[in-house]
């Protein structure tokens, strides 16, 4: 006679749509409105893996710093493009400082037809 033997208390198999909510719900913010911890990215195109490997070597900064200060430009929430620190002399010239300029510089704007030969 054969005795079956118990099987031990395994929880089922889930199912995929139940990994997914679990994986949701392990990643989701503690508070509503709170930061998502992780976010996967799959698939990404060999060009754009490039393109962003050299931005992270231009910033000098991680590829997960750089990757979410590009996603928050684009969508908006960062801040604004970077300046290179003349926009504050726009529009601060009066007239009489354009006029000195123009003629401090009109020289080059004459051509020279020696070398144009």
């Amino acid at each position: 006679m054969s005795r079956a033997i118990a099987a031990p208390d395994v929880p089922p198999r889930l199912t995929r749509l139940a990994r997914i909510h679990r994986i949701l719900t392990l990643n989701a913010p503690v508070q509503p409105g709170a930061a998502v911890r992780y976010l996967t990215v799959r698939n990404v195109p060999p060009e754009l893996a490039r393109a962003l490997e050299r931005e992270k070597a231009r910033r000098a900064a991680s590829l997960n710093e750089t990757v979410i200060e590009l996603l928050r430009r684009a969508l908006g929430l960062g801040e604004a493009e970077r300046s290179n620190g003349l926009a504050r002399l726009a529009g601060g010239w009066s007239a009489e400082d354009l006029e000195r300029f123009e003629a401090a510089v009109a020289d080059f704007e004459r051509i020279d037809p020696e070398l144009w030969r």
